[in-house]
């Protein structure tokens, strides 16, 4: 019988108190920036991508069971994206490329892994995978000021609704247990009792190994 863990949900729970602490130090980076206060500011904006990162990390651990690829290449756009800001935040605000690329893939992808693990309610999935399209909006050339208004408010709408209901209802805990065990189905526990042990004896048993 294999052994399952049985706190999944609190991780779940773990996980969107975590991501509650990246909004609110998100949030509060850019009041001290506006406000003028620049160390403090890219002190927090520093803490909030770093908790973003661990988010990431534990996402894929959640998901992980019911598509290791993928659930991989999510964080793999995390990390991406948020290397970028980083790179950003020590370089003066100038980054190669847009993080919201890598942003907006990784929130398409972990709405296709909500789908397709069935561990949180489907319509979430919908949700911050229409998040991750509304990202690639918001960086069109042709963009209109009220539709990229509107797809910032349904990126943080996306990402809010899966922290709320990851840190009050946390995930479906029997589903998660049934991938797990199907994802580890082909491992197998081999345990050996030895019905006696024999104590050798190398006076009587080997003599000619022993020097004169």
């Amino acid at each position: 019988m294999v052994a399952m863990p049985s706190a999944r949900s609190s991780w779940a729970r773990t996980t969107g108190l975590i991501y509650l602490l990246y909004f609110l130090t998100a949030i509060a980076a850019q009041v001290l920036l506006s406000k003028g206060f620049t160390v403090p500011g890219n002190a927090t904006n520093f803490i909030s991508i770093v908790l973003y990162l661990v988010v990431g990390i534990l996402l894929y651990r959640l998901f992980r069971p019911s598509s290791r690829n993928l659930s991989l290449i999510t964080a793999l756009f995390n990390f991406a994206g948020s290397a970028v800001m980083l790179m950003a935040l020590f370089r003066g605000g100038n980054a190669p490329v847009d993080p919201l690329l890598f942003f907006g893939t990784y929130c398409f992808l972990i709405g296709v892994l909500i789908l397709r693990s069935e561990l949180l309610p489907r319509a979430l999935g919908y949700l911050i995978s229409a998040a991750g399209v509304g990202w690639f909006v918001f960086l069109a050339p042709w963009r209109i000021r009220s539709l990229s208004v509107s797809m910032e408010v349904l990126g943080f709408v996306g990402e809010a609704a899966l922290m709320l209901w990851l840190l009050v209802r946390g995930v479906n805990e029997q589903r998660w247990v049934e991938q797990l065990a199907s994802m580890i189905q082909d491992m197998v526990r081999i345990t050996i009792t030895p019905e006696w042990v024999g104590l050798l004896d190398f006076q009587t048993r080997f003599p000619s190994a022993l020097p004169l």
